[in-house]
């Protein structure tokens, strides 16, 4: 006998496991399933039996007789900037907790083709939802029109678009609080989803202080920032120019902080800065970023949640405003003729 054969023979399923454990083959497709009305000294004795005999658990297998495969898709963009890589991070775990797995698509969201091929093959796996991490405003309705009837929803709308929009706006609120009123927005790029709604929250902040300045646009990265602070520069140094900027980012804010010292302009004695999601450099910086920070792990456990019909999911913390170096009053005005 091959040894193929000898392991097909040998291989451990659900009749094995439940004779081990002295129970019904159907209460061990309701641990596996995770149902709610197993006695937990039955569910423990199933797992143990699990972990006794190495069964492993084959979800196409199982699809077949509980519509469910247990594993969530995601399809993320951008996944090597900082924002997405931490989400999918925070996803994973967030769906381990639940008894979950994630199968992730990288995909470029310019691209339609990429989006739609992306979005098939995570329905040919039969995965329970979607997750999208970073998707452009033109992305979701695609997804959603290739995964009808499939729950889709994204990172970090969740817990409602507000959340994005009510988060940028205490940067603005900070700045405000300090006394600035002439306050410029670097935003993110306009066909992202979050830039959209963290550029609606910087807006509305403004108009609610009776603050305004100018406004550019960058692509998310440090490099961005450092090529537009010379035009920023010149701005800061014009008559009437902003004594604040609000960044979409933190990584955009680090560049155009780097870019503004090479220009001779000085954070924050001639301008105060600030970004968005608290990365883990950001207290680094020089100056030290005031910044928002966000609870990706609260906003991924949300997600897994609305697509598994958890009404329990812990709760998420709101955004907060975490001040550092890079934000001080507004330079007393010039006395010069």
């Amino acid at each position: 006998m091959s040894q193929d054969a000898r392991s097909a023979e040998s291989r451990i399923g659900v009749r094995e496991v439940a004779a081990h454990a002295g129970v019904s083959s159907q209460t061990v497709s309701r641990v596996l399933n995770a149902h709610p009305h197993v006695r937990a000294e039955t569910r423990e004795r199933v797992l143990q039996s699990i972990a006794d005999l190495g069964y492993v658990v084959n979800n196409a297998a199982r699809a077949l007789g509980t519509a469910t495969t247990r594993t969530i898709g995601v399809i993320a963009s951008d996944s090597g900037l900082f924002g997405p890589a931490v989400g999918i991070a925070a996803l994973e775990a967030a769906a381990r907790a639940a008894g979950r797995w994630i199968s992730t698509a990288h995909i470029d969201a310019s691209r339609p083709d990429e989006v739609d091929d992306a979005a098939r093959h995570l329905l040919a796996q039969g995965v329970d939802g979607i997750v999208v991490v970073a998707p452009h405003t033109a992305t979701l309705p695609r997804i959603r029109e290739i995964a009808r009837g499939l729950p889709v929803v994204t990172l970090h709308a969740a817990t409602g678009e507000g959340a994005q929009q009510d988060a940028a706006a205490l940067a603005v609120a900070h700045l405000a609080d300090l006394g600035h009123r002439r306050i410029a927005h670097l935003a993110g790029p306009a066909q992202w989803q979050e830039a959209m709604l963290r550029g609606q929250g910087v807006e509305a902040a403004l108009a609610e202080h009776h603050a305004a300045g100018p406004r550019w646009e960058g692509d998310w990265s440090a490099a961005a920032g450092a090529r537009l602070a010379p035009e920023i520069a010149a701005a800061v140094r014009a008559p009437g120019g902003p004594t604040a900027i609000v960044v979409a980012n933190d990584q955009m804010a680090l560049g155009l902080v780097a870019g503004l010292r090479a220009a001779g302009i000085r954070v924050p004695d001639d301008v105060s800065v600030t970004g968005f999601d608290d990365n883990p450099d950001a207290a680094y910086y020089r100056p030290a970023l005031t910044t928002v920070r966000v609870d990706v792990a609260g906003e991924a456990r949300a997600c897994i949640a609305a697509l598994i019909g958890d009404a329990e999911a812990a709760a998420m913390a709101p955004a907060t405003l975490v001040a550092r170096a890079s934000t001080a009053a507004p330079p007393a005005p010039s006395s010069a003729p």
